[in-house]
C-alpha cells in the first residue's frame, strides 16, 4: 500500500498555525455545520491524512475541509480513488527553506486556481483576529472593574463592527472568517452583558438579536453558550422566569455542555439563580449541587475562550448561589455564600465584590442584625454605589428595608450620613 505522506497538507497546517488536534476541532465544527451532527475526527484523524494511509477523505469531511481551507481537497495533496499520487523524486541534499518555499507557493498557486480573478488587496488572517481579541481581554478587564457602563457597552458593538468590517476587508480562509464572525458575536454579547448589568434591557435585548445571528454564523458553541446563558439571565433580571429558564436551556443543551464540565456548572448556576428567582428552594438546590459537582469534574487545563477564563470559578458559583438563596428568604445560607465567595473573588472582579458586599448586608439586616448590616455596606467603594446601577439601586433598597427595621436609630443616621457622602461624591 502507498503511504507517500502529504507534505501539501502538512505545509498549509504549518503555514495556518493548526495541529492534529485543532485541525479536527475546526473541520468537526464545519461538519456540524453542513449536517447538523458534530462530526467525530480527532488528532488521529489528521495524522492518517498527513501519513498518507487516507489519501481521500469521505465527501462530508472533503467538503467540511475545503469550506475550512477555502482549497479544493486535490489542492491539500489529498488523491481521489483510482489516481496516484506523483512518485516522489530520489531524495537529494535540498535547502530546507528552499523546499518550504516549493510547498508554500505551489499552495499560493493552488488558491489562484481555484478561485481566478478574485484576488484582493490584503489578506486577512488571526493575526488581525488576535489584534482585536486583545483590545477586547483588555474591554473585559474594565467591565469586572466598572460594570455597567454605558462606554463599555459602546467599545463592545464598537468593537463587533470592527471585527465585520474586516469581512469585506480583503481574502480569508474560511477558518479566519468564521473566527471573525465568532469574534463579533463575543464583542456584541458583551455589549449586551454591560446593558443588562446597567438595567437597560431594551439596548440588551437589541445585542442580543444581533449577537446570536453572528453567533450562528461562526458555529461557535462557546459563543453560543455565552449569549443564550446571558439572555436567561436578562430574563431573571427582569423578573421573567419562565423566559429565563427557557434561554438557559438553549445554552444548557449545546453539545459543548457535554464535552465540558465547566460550562455545564455554569449553565447549572445560573440555572440554580433562576430556581431562586422562581422561589424553587428543591431546584434551587439540586442545581447548585450539580454545578459543584461539574466545576470538581472540570480539567483547568483545557483550552477555553478568554470571557470565560475572565470570570467563573468557585467565587462566581457562590455569587449566583448567594443571588438564589437571598430570594428564597434563605438568609444564613446566603450569608454562607457571600463570605465564601468575598474570599475567593480574584482582585480585577470588582464589580462582583461591590454586589456581593451589598448582598451579604442585606442578608445580615433580614437576620436582625443591623449594625453588622451598616458595618458592611459602608464597604461598598463610592464610584460602585454612584455609578454602577444594580449597586445603587441595591444600596436604596438596603437603606429602606434600615429604616424599616430600626427607625430613630444611631445606625439609621450613621447610614444617613454615609448614604450622603456618596451623593455628593456623584
Amino acid at each position: 500500500m502507498d503511504t507517500t505522506r502529504n507534505t501539501v497538507l502538512e505545509a498549509w497546517m504549518a503555514e495556518h498555525g493548526y495541529s492534529s488536534n485543532s485541525l479536527a476541532d475546526t473541520v468537526n465544527r464545519a461538519l456540524e455545520r453542513l449536517t447538523g451532527r458534530p462530526g467525530g475526527l480527532d488528532g488521529s484523524s489528521v495524522r492518517a491524512w498527513k501519513a498518507g494511509r487516507v489519501k481521500w477523505p469521505k465527501s462530508a469531511t472533503r467538503k467540511a475541509l475545503e469550506d475550512v481551507s477555502g482549497l479544493p481537497a486535490v489542492a491539500l495533496g489529498f488523491v481521489p480513488w483510482g489516481r496516484a499520487r506523483p512518485t516522489p523524486a530520489p531524495p537529494q541534499q535540498e535547502d530546507p527553506d528552499m523546499k518550504r518555499r516549493t510547498l508554500v507557493g505551489g499552495i499560493a498557486a493552488a488558491v489562484a486556481a481555484a478561485a481566478p480573478g478574485t484576488a484582493s488587496p490584503r489578506r486577512i488572517g488571526m493575526s488581525d483576529i488576535d489584534r482585536l481579541q486583545k483590545r477586547f481581554a483588555e474591554l473585559i478587564v474594565s467591565d469586572h472593574r466598572h460594570g455597567g457602563q454605558l462606554g463599555i457597552e459602546h467599545q463592545a458593538a464598537a468593537l463587533a463592527d470592527e471585527a465585520l468590517n474586516l469581512q469585506n476587508a480583503g481574502s480569508a480562509t474560511q477558518r479566519v472568517r468564521s473566527n471573525l464572525y465568532a469574534s463579533a458575536a463575543a464583542f456584541r454579547s458583551s455589549a449586551m452583558w454591560a446593558a443588562i448589568d446597567g438595567r437597560r434591557y431594551d439596548d440588551a435585548k437589541a445585542h442580543m438579536r444581533e449577537a446570536q445571528a453572528l453567533a450562528e454564523m461562526s458555529g461557535d458553541q462557546a459563543i453560543k453558550f455565552r449569549i443564550w446563558s446571558h439572555a436567561g439571565t436578562m430574563y431573571r433580571h427582569m423578573g421573567r422566569p419562565a423566559d429565563a429558564f427557557a434561554a438557559n436551556d438553549v445554552a444548557r443543551n449545546l453539545h459543548l455542555t457535554r464535552r465540558d464540565p465547566l460550562f455545564a456548572s455554569l449553565g447549572l448556576a445560573r440555572q440554580g439563580a433562576i430556581y431562586g428567582a422562581a422561589q424553587d428552594p428543591t431546584g434551587t438546590r439540586r442545581a447548585f449541587e450539580q454545578a459543584q459537582d461539574a466545576m470538581l469534574r472540570a480539567d483547568p487545563a483545557d483550552y477555553r475562550p478568554v470571557w470565560m477564563l475572565a470570570f467563573y470559578d468557585q467565587a462566581e458559583l457562590d455569587h449566583l448561589a448567594l443571588s438564589a438563596y437571598l430570594a428564597l428568604g434563605d438568609y444564613p445560607t446566603a450569608e454562607f455564600h457571600a463570605h465564601r465567595c468575598l474570599s475567593a473573588l480574584r482582585p480585577h472582579m470588582a464589580r462582583s465584590r461591590a454586589i456581593t458586599t451589598t448582598r451579604l448586608a442585606h442578608a445580615q439586616l433580614a437576620q436582625g442584625a443591623p449594625e453588622a448590616a451598616t458595618a458592611t455596606a459602608m464597604k461598598v467603594p463610592t464610584d460602585a454605589a454612584t455609578q454602577h446601577a444594580r449597586v445603587t439601586r441595591m444600596l436604596q433598597e438596603f437603606g429602606a428595608a434600615l429604616r424599616a427595621t430600626a427607625p430613630g436609630s444611631t445606625t439609621v443616621q450613621t447610614w444617613t450620613e454615609h448614604a450622603a457622602t456618596w451623593r455628593m461624591a456623584a
